[in-house]
């Protein structure tokens, strides 16, 4: 089922495989450390380091931080040793790239999140 969740007409809406993978790094990335009851390690508060000082050993510690919990969360979605993060910080902004191949149909994705103070 799609994130966030929808119902149609013809019930639940359907994400693809593809869709599907890309939904479950948005919940990590803007999901807040303790946010989530039962897994208080889930997500990495990205809109929150947006405001902390921009330097390159932060950005070390979110790399880290993500990749330890995007190979939990999409392990047998991807194939771990494609899993790739670079974090790049200037003034207010906050570029995260992600790229992984999909297991199940061998396609590999590298998507972009710009944080911005702003918004």
């Amino acid at each position: 089922m799609t994130f966030p969740f929808s119902i149609t007409d013809e019930g639940a809406n359907v994400s693809s495989r593809q869709q599907h993978v890309r939904e479950q790094i948005e919940q990590i990335i803007f999901t807040n450390p303790g946010e989530r009851w039962y897994r208080p390690d889930f997500g990495i508060g990205a809109m929150a380091l947006v405001f902390e000082p921009n330097h390159v050993s932060l950005h070390e510690v979110i790399k880290k931080r993500l990749l330890a919990t995007l190979a939990e969360a999409l392990k047998g979605e991807v194939v771990a040793e494609t899993l790739s993060v670079d974090i790049e910080g200037k003034n207010e902004k906050l570029l995260i790239k992600i790229g992984y191949q999909i297991a199940a149909i061998q396609h590999t994705e590298n998507i972009e999140f710009l944080l911005n103070g702003d918004e």
